[in-house]
């Protein structure tokens, strides 16, 4: 548990709930030694046998005792929770800590820790405490697992507390809670050579505004910490203030992912899906680009964008490439499918201009999507698109082959229209598929109407070969990696 303080859980119920509460927290066996003991008592009555009346009372009272010793014992615990780390991607563990703090003056007795997890996590994790001193402190740590990516709650702990004897038990619950966020599994994809409309720094279309001190576009006033060899006299006798002259600024590369979530467009369900496929290989592409200094942006088929997100994506510099990188994992960890037929939502948000690269991951295409497609294309500076066959993927890996006939044209129709387009087969990986589309788009060349082609300039603060000095290679020679 976390929060400003550790939880607490205290046993003060003595006034409260009387014999009630007591009789309820009676375990099997010491419901089954008071029934033994009120049956003797009534059959030594009966037979007039005192030695027997004396064994009954003995079994009836032992219970009873445990219940009213264990019911007036106080405990004032403090617990808390630690997870590391809060955010793993499916298939990973992570390992969850729990600190008890006995915070009383008086020691505990033994103590069993139980913590509440969804099933899909594991098992429900027990400990059993020995007893704690005053002040005492007890660490235990589990771990939990999931294959399918999501958000689940850990918690409440909760603390049983037994007598030697096993016959009575009570329950004492924390408030609160934490939460573990399952990612989806990020695959490490290979730089490719690409050849791009906007050639390196400042010869793209969008140009970003500069800082006091960088260079613009059109003269400004002097600020403090420019250059005074960039004093631009003939504006300074104009406005009859000190003018600077501001020159063009490195455009940064920008890249679109859209990812289909229509329910119609997949089948199948589980983390060997398509859906999952495709939810994985958004989020490979997005951390890939990132780490490439590009501007990033996660599109659905629904027109929503990933909340917190500035008109021109997600920077990839430093560590707010770090923390872009967690909020668009986190969307992704929680999208399922929509309930839409058609890409027109996202047509529409597309449509405002030039996007850079267009990386889409789609399910199943009819004509009227596929025609929506090809207008994408007219809006993206480069665009690929992985489309994922659900006849291909729900079919038995033993059985047959499909045709796909209606598929193939559905393909062929993209390519006419300048998409480089990869048709995923049930167990490609990404990888492999990522450098397949490199291969066709190496193989149509640049007549072939620059399937692959993508604005390949990087930030200034990008580390890696999305560096400055990669960017003006890539603007000397009009080709870069990614």
């Amino acid at each position: 548990m976390t929060g400003p303080g550790p939880a607490r859980a205290e046993d003060e119920q003595g006034g409260r709930g009387g014999v009630r509460t007591a009789l309820s927290g009676l375990t099997t066996r010491g419901r089954s030694f008071l029934a033994a003991g009120i049956a003797a008592a009534v059959c030594a009555y009966i037979l007039g046998q005192g030695e027997l009346l004396r064994v009954g009372l003995l079994l009836a009272v032992l219970p009873l005792v445990c219940a009213a010793v264990l019911h007036r014992t106080r405990h004032r615990v403090a617990g808390s929770r630690r997870l590391s780390p809060g955010r793993v991607p499916a298939g990973a563990e992570a390992r969850v800590h729990l600190r008890m703090d006995n915070v009383s003056r008086l020691p505990t007795g033994l103590l069993m820790l139980q913590d509440r997890v969804p099933y899909v996590l594991g098992p429900r994790p027990r400990f059993v405490l020995d007893r704690m001193e005053p002040g005492g402190r007890r660490e235990v740590s589990y771990r939990v697992r999931s294959d399918l990516r999501g958000r689940y709650p850990l918690g409440p702990l909760q603390l049983r507390l037994t007598d030697p004897f096993g016959m009575c038990e009570l329950t004492r619950s924390f408030s609160a809670y934490d939460t573990l966020t399952v990612v989806p599994r990020v695959e490490p994809l290979p730089p490719v050579r690409l050849s791009g409309e906007a050639k390196g720094y400042g010869d793209g279309r969008q140009r970003s505004l500069a800082l006091a001190g960088e260079d613009d576009v059109i003269p400004r006033g002097y600020r403090h910490g420019d250059d005074l060899r960039r004093v631009h006299w003939r504006s300074t006798a104009r406005y009859g203030e000190l003018m600077v002259r501001r020159e063009e600024q490195p455009q940064r590369a920008r890249c679109t992912v859209l990812l289909d979530t229509r329910a119609v467009a997949y089948r199948g369900a589980g983390p060997d899906a398509a859906f999952e496929w495709a939810v994985s290989g958004a989020a490979s592409v997005l951390v890939h680009m990132l780490e490439r200094g590009f501007s990033v942006r996660l599109l659905t088929d629904t027109g929503d964008s990933v909340p917190g997100e500035g008109s021109e994506g997600f920077a990839g510099s430093g560590q707010d490439s770090a923390d872009a990188a967690g909020l668009l994992m986190d969307t992704l960890a929680v999208i399922d499918h929509s309930d839409g037929a058609g890409l027109s939502r996202a047509y529409d948000v597309l449509r405002g201009g030039n996007e850079g690269l267009l990386v889409a991951f789609l399910g199943d295409l009819d004509e009227a999507q596929t025609t929506m497609a090809a207008k994408m294309r007219q809006r993206s500076g480069g665009a690929v698109a992985f489309v994922l066959d659900s006849e291909d993927w729900s079919r038995d890996p033993a059985g047959a082959p499909a045709a796909g006939d209606a598929a193939g044209e559905r393909l062929r129709m993209l390519h006419d229209t300048g998409w480089t387009a990869v048709r995923v087969s049930r167990g490609m990986s990404l990888d492999e598929a990522w450098r397949r589309a490199d291969h066709e788009r190496s193989a149509s060349g640049p007549a072939g109407g620059s399937h692959f082609a993508t604005s390949t300039a990087a930030s200034q603060a990008g580390p890696g070969p999305g560096g400055p000095v990669a960017a003006r290679r890539a603007g000397a020679g009009g080709e870069g990696s990614w």
